[in-house]
């Protein structure tokens, strides 16, 4: 994977158009990209280093135009460690984000509730998080990080931006909780005994990505805010099983209330 030739392509695409805030849409959240005025849409498949997703709810695709005035870069789905990509692959968009002129990233994710203030369909500004990966993005000299470095992550969610997030939510009336959110590599839910442990831990949501993203976000010195979308309550809380389609019907459902947040923060950017 060639960041300048995943940077190469998508300028002569872009033809003078260079975003600021990239935006990664995590499961069911692909709504808000129609939002996107003067669109100019690339496929993951087309862009030299990108892998297209397999999971269903991430469409894969690049969008860039005007959000709220804003220049935009946004993401319709991930990849994901589970799918059976490495730490690499999954973050390489970031990089080519980095690279093309992005200065923030708004990551987002479908995630389980663990704190039972959370509810399905409600909206969770991510304060920190704990990697429960069992993988770094960031190992070795050889994927792009150049000399071994230990990375500060003190403000791996920027409070300056998270700020920004909940005067928005304000703005919008809308009831937007804070939390920790813990990333494990999936693909299967988690047991119950497990769920148990993350709480003891101190994580209110759990998921299986964002965390690789943010952390080479912050290795190249993007400013990253967050926003876990509560699709179910976890493994043990509650008597239900769980369910990819349910995570995306959730999704949808708050759909609504997620656009109307993020471009309440574009408009205070």
């Amino acid at each position: 994977m060639n960041t300048s030739e995943a940077k190469s392509f998508l300028e002569s695409r872009l033809q003078g158009f260079k975003p600021v805030v990239g935006i990664v849409l995590g499961s069911g959240l692909t709504g808000v990209a129609q939002k996107v005025q003067g669109p100019i849409e690339v496929s993951y498949g087309e862009v030299p280093g990108f892998k297209t997703p397999t999971v269903p709810g991430h469409t894969g695709r690049l969008v860039f135009g005007a959000l709220q005035d804003k220049p935009v870069a946004v993401m319709e789905g991930r990849l994901h460690a589970y799918e059976g990509h490495s730490m690499a692959e999954v973050t390489f968009p970031v990089r080519v984000l980095d690279a093309i002129g992005c200065k923030i990233l708004v990551v987002t994710n479908s995630a389980g509730a663990i704190h039972t203030q959370l509810a399905g369909g409600s909206l969770m500004l991510i304060e920190d998080h704990i990697n429960f990966m069992g993988d770094n993005p960031l190992i070795g000299t050889g994927k792009g990080n150049g000399p071994m470095r230990f990375l500060d992550m003190s403000q791996a969610y920027s409070s300056r931006l998270r700020e920004k997030m909940l005067q928005a939510a304000l703005k919008q009336n809308i009831d937007l909780k804070t939390g920790v959110y813990l990333a494990v590599r999936g693909p299967n839910y988690e047991t119950p005994a497990e769920v148990k442990a993350f709480a003891w831990m101190g994580a209110d949501a759990i998921g299986m990505s964002t965390v690789p993203e943010v952390l080479v976000a912050r290795a190249v010195g993007l400013e990253v805010v967050g926003i876990s979308c509560i699709s179910n309550v976890a493994t043990g809380l509650t008597s239900k099983k769980l369910s990819h389609e349910e995570v995306l019907a959730t999704a949808n459902t708050s759909g609504d209330s997620f656009a109307r947040l993020l471009e309440e923060f574009l408009r205070l950017l």
